[in-house]
């Protein structure tokens, strides 16, 4: 096996050991994570994987792609967290692979050694992918995409501009037509900065746009013909809907997504700005697609900014572009041709430590809960901390491993010694992303939703022990109804209408979750009676 070939497996193995371990020790979270994994069940049930679902009615917002691979990988290893993860950590083997292969193709070994290293070091892009959204994949299409394009304008020809096409119809497939709006205008902005749109551009353009219709199309086609219009253009509406109005829950301040990539993709972050500080020189090798990198992200950030809902993952597209600018940074400190800044040093070591102490204190502040509830304003809020939490005080290991990695990179960056500072700070961070998920993730889901998922996953054993009910919620948006009880299509057709599950002639018993601030309007349907209440949720039930 050659040296290349070498790195590659290593890579692949080190993200799959990193990823894989641990997908399914904790639930799935609501809404983003459950909502996928049902759409992959109830394909499964139905036997249609042509249409996305959510209680077996069509669901417009996501087209299938992702959802089919949950569906395979529930396929081989069953329903649950696991199968529906594994897709991402995957995914995260894959990515990081392209990510060397296209940084050596772009500069050489070295390069795409630290891109790797910055993107595995970065805590959000570490941390999506152990998780079951869509993004990881989404994100991974469109880059490829992209780069496909600029190979093809660049004189690699019309197999790139077929493989652009190839890759955003992945894309689109993935999430839907913002996978061809966010590059398409990355290539306007690029055309202005050159004030030209080449005859290559356009025959490239025409032969991705032609590939792209083509696999879109084949779904779509099918889908009309089998089941109408109804699916498709009630995803188009969705799609506008969801650029121009706020979900409800996931509003945000205009800087939301500056902030979301200064802390979330720490340190690449202050690497990255480290590099657009400066003005390249003249001459600079590869200073064109670095120019490219720089659109990519800012029309990523500014759209998003624009964009009213504000989620997390929404500018996670910045994440890959974003860690390319942090790479050069970190190749031109390899390389003795940069030194670190005191700004950089000393930002490094203030959002670390700032994290550090965060995670230090927390199993502290969770032993001594009672003293902070006062402190949370929101009466379910308040009341998640009723969750019976077993904190040791050994979860502050994850905190006090990033320390030692501060420590570190400080030692080596005030001697100049990169070539052990930069592994120190991005491999340690990438190991503190580890042993924070380990010692924090089911205690963070214990507060949050175990309390109505443990309620959700009795009523599945009700059914399989000969028991059948309804599931519902009120009052609040959840899916955990849905996948934990491993609900199947309603044998009355009357059970899709609240009233009446509330008030009809029920053929069986109708429970139901509430959050505690939604007391009063359950008690006003006034035919449900209270079973218990337990972190900050109230479950109840009706007779027949």
């Amino acid at each position: 096996m050659t040296g290349p070939r070498r790195t590659e497996a290593l890579i692949a193995l080190l993200a799959l050991l990193l990823f894989v371990p641990g997908l399914g020790a904790v639930h799935l979270f609501d809404w983003d994570e459950i909502n996928f994994a049902e759409i992959a069940r109830e394909m499964l049930v139905t036997g249609d994987y042509l249409r996305p679902q959510m209680n077996f009615e069509p669901f417009y917002e996501k087209p299938p792609l992702f959802m089919w691979m949950q569906a395979f990988c529930m396929k081989l290893f069953g329903v649950g967290e696991f199968a529906a993860r594994l897709p991402n950590a995957l995914c995260g083997a894959v990515t990081l692979l392209t990510v060397y292969r296209m940084g050596t193709r772009l500069r050489n070994g070295v390069f795409g050694l630290l891109w790797t290293l910055a993107y595995l070091g970065s805590i959000l892009p570490n941390m999506y992918f152990r998780s079951g959204i869509i993004d990881p994949w989404f994100n991974f299409f469109i880059f490829l995409g992209l780069d496909a394009f600029i190979r093809s304008v660049n004189g690699d020809g019309a197999k790139h501009a077929a493989l652009c096409g190839l890759w955003l119809g992945l894309a689109v497939l993935t999430k839907g037509p913002v996978a061809v709006l966010v590059p398409g205008i990355a290539v306007g902005v690029y055309a202005l900065g050159k004030r030209a749109w080449p005859l290559a551009w356009i025959r490239a353009q025409t032969i991705a746009l032609a590939v792209l219709l083509l696999m879109v199309g084949a779904w779509a086609v099918v889908d009309l013909v089998r089941n109408g219009p109804d699916f498709m253009t009630g995803f188009f509406w969705r799609q506008v809907a969801m650029l121009t109005t706020e979900d409800a829950g996931h509003g945000g301040f205009f800087g939301y997504h500056f902030v979301v990539l200064l802390l979330g993709c720490f340190p690449a972050s202050l690497f990255a700005i480290h590099e657009m500080a400066r003005r390249p020189g003249a001459g600079e090798a590869l200073r064109d697609h670095r120019r490219w990198m720089v659109i990519l992200f800012w029309t990523v950030l500014i759209l998003f900014t624009i964009v009213r809902t504000k989620i997390v993952h929404y500018s996670s597209l910045c994440w890959l572009p974003l860690t390319y600018l942090a790479a050069l940074s970190m190749e031109r400190l390899w390389r003795g041709e940069a030194s670190a800044a005191m700004w950089l040093r000393v930002s490094l070591g203030a959002i670390g430590t700032v994290i550090a102490v965060v995670l230090i204190a927390a199993p502290f502040v969770g032993m001594r809960i009672d003293l902070i509830k006062p402190l949370v304003a929101d009466p379910f809020g308040r009341a998640n901390l009723d969750a019976d939490v077993t904190w040791t005080g050994i979860e502050a290991i994850a905190g006090i491993w990033m320390g030692i990695v501060l420590f570190l990179g400080h030692r080596y960056f005030a001697r100049g010694d990169m070539k052990r500072g930069l592994p120190a700070v991005f491999g340690g961070t990438a190991l503190f992303v580890t042993l924070a998920l380990f010692f924090f993730i089911n205690n963070i889901e214990a507060y949050s939703q175990r309390a109505a998922i443990g309620f959700f996953e009795e009523r599945a054993k009700d059914t399989a022990e000969g028991r059948p009910n309804y599931a519902i919620t009120r009052d609040y948006k959840s899916y955990a109804q849905l996948f934990y009880t491993r609900a199947l299509p309603p044998a009355d057709p009357r059970a899709r209408s609240e009233a009446w599950l509330f008030h009809g002639a029920i053929d069986r018993p109708v429970y139901l979750s509430a959050k505690i601030t939604g007391e009063a309007s359950v008690r006003s349907i006034g035919t449900f009676t209270e079973l218990y209440r337990k972190n900050g949720f109230i479950f109840y039930r009706r007779d027949p």
